[in-house]
């Protein structure tokens, strides 16, 4: 027993909780299973993790561009509060889980390896359960797990002294979320894409789901004959038009919003704290930071066109032999490289936006959780609505439901944080799903006991029937020959 747990930590360790590896796997038992040669195996494999490694170079970039603003922000305002964001959000279980319920960091990890087998199982058996998405992003996997533990010892302590059964019922609920939620993004992600074979697989997924459905019922319809406006339709006057190009349009929106609050902050602060250098030049640095955006954000677009296909086209060996019917679920970020590129930054700043409204309300309400937004919730889950939002409803969804999005962030995660005690330790999750659905599904558990984990249980396995019995003559053929569902959906609206 000892040493396949050595073998799983090592696993999860090195490959699993490092989706470049991961990826890389996928994509080489894929080939094999298509009998490719060794060579194109090895060449395909390279290809995919290089790709991923040029996305993480992006986000991560992206991520600590935006440093000075959060730190700024809760430090020069003297905001004692916590931060929304995934890696904030483990740390705090990490700093707090033994001391609140006396137990240890390392179940969650065997929780993660669990679940991970029971989204395998469901998968599988696609054509009973109708669930056809493989969670793959292995880091946001680790933060859910953790989370996820967290959550559900809060709402069924009845369980924290029978440890089989409370991972057992733990690996359930999060297997289903992940494989549910995945295949939730299906049909968005192939119509963005138009059929390049994945979902996504990451904190956002029913928020995705619910508003590409809201953009498309309440803002996509033909209007005196007419579709609705998207982002890139718009023609705009004059000089505006600049803002027709996308890292154009982003460096400036950046230099308008992040310049100021770069300037509110100012030189001193910006000094002191080691962002800027001694004499050195504040408009300039301004300016580089704020670009810096566009910069990474190029480096991400190129790291999804470098794996994605790889990816697509290796996991038709899986499919085939193993998952018949199967999609992989990959980043978030990976819907940057579809769509309209300008939704990015105006999703982003729309979230943001409903993010410091909320903000403030909390302040002037005297909250006893004050929030400090993250740049992980704000940017990557309210720039990937608006893609799709734009995708489906034009511009104006892709300004209002990622408005609508960071209030739900930030209020969610606030109530949710305060109550089950993890807003003490400094940080939550953040991110749309962990804001809004888990909230519904702890207080489930919280206030029904075992009936509560049935009811979330049962109610997770109904949505993908759901889904089957909406569109039975498209739901396979979306994943398993896109052409043919186009086809389809064509005649039907002819």
């Amino acid at each position: 027993m000892e040493l396949l747990m050595r073998a799983w930590s090592y696993f999860a360790t090195n490959i699993l909780e490092q989706p470049a590896f991961m990826i890389g796997l996928i994509v080489a038992l894929g080939y094999i299973l298509l009998k490719k040669p060794w060579y194109d195996v090895l060449a395909g494999v390279i290809k995919a993790i290089v790709g991923y490694l040029i996305l993480t170079v992006g986000s991560s970039g992206l991520v600590s561009n935006f440093r000075p603003v959060l730190v700024g922000l809760k430090d020069r305002f003297n905001m004692d509060a916590m931060v929304i964001d995934p890696y904030f959000g483990q740390n705090a279980v990490t700093a707090g889980v033994e001391e609140v319920f006396g137990k240890g960091f390392g179940e969650a990890m065997v929780l993660l390896l669990i679940a991970f087998i029971v989204n395998i199982i469901l998968v599988r058996f696609s054509k009973v359960t109708k669930m056809r998405a493989l969670f793959t992003t292995g880091h946001v996997q680790v933060q859910q797990a953790a989370t996820a533990y967290w959550l559900i010892m809060f709402a069924c302590p009845f369980l924290l002294t029978k440890n089989v059964a409370m991972i057992v019922v733990m690996a359930v609920v999060l297997g289903l979320y992940w494989a549910v939620g995945a295949n939730l993004t299906i049909k968005p992600c192939q119509e963005l894409s138009d059929g390049a074979g994945f979902c996504l697989a990451h904190q956002q997924m029913f928020g995705i789901a619910l508003n590409t459905w809201i953009a498309e019922k309440f803002f996509g319809k033909k209007k005196n004959g007419k579709e609705v406006k998207k982002i890139d339709d718009v023609e705009l006057p004059g000089f505006m038009s600049i803002f027709n190009d996308n890292m154009v349009c982003t460096s400036i929106l950046m230099l308008i919003f992040f310049g100021a609050i770069l300037v509110i902050l100012g030189r001193d602060y910006l000094t002191e704290q080691g962002f800027m250098t001694e004499g050195q030049s504040m408009v300039f640095y301004v300016i580089q930071t704020c670009l810096y955006f566009s910069v990474y954000l190029a480096i991400l677009q190129l790291g999804v066109r470098t794996f994605v296909t790889e990816l697509t086209q290796s996991f038709q060996g899986i499919a085939d032999k193993l998952l018949p019917g199967s999609i992989p679920g990959v980043d978030c970020a990976v819907a940057f490289g579809f769509g309209s590129a300008n939704a990015v930054p105006i999703g982003f700043l729309a979230g943001f936006v409903g993010q410091i409204l909320a903000i403030a309300v909390l302040i002037v309400l005297k909250s006893p959780v004050l929030v400090i937004c993250g740049f992980v919730p704000v940017f990557f889950d309210n720039a990937t609505i608006g893609i799709f939002a734009n995708e489906k409803g034009g511009v104006k969804a892709a300004l209002i439901l990622p408005f609508i999005s960071g209030l739900c962030q930030v209020f969610g995660s606030a109530i949710i944080a305060g109550w089950v005690g993890m807003a003490a330790y400094g940080g939550y999750i953040g991110m749309w799903d962990w804001a809004v659905v888990w909230p519904v599904m702890t207080a489930v558990m919280k206030f029904l006991s075992y009936a509560g984990i049935v009811i979330v249980a049962v109610v997770l396995i109904a949505i993908p029937q759901i889904q089957y019995r909406l569109d039975k003559e498209g739901y396979f053929k979306i994943t398993e020959d896109y052409e043919a569902y186009k086809e389809m959906k064509a005649a039907k609206n002819n």
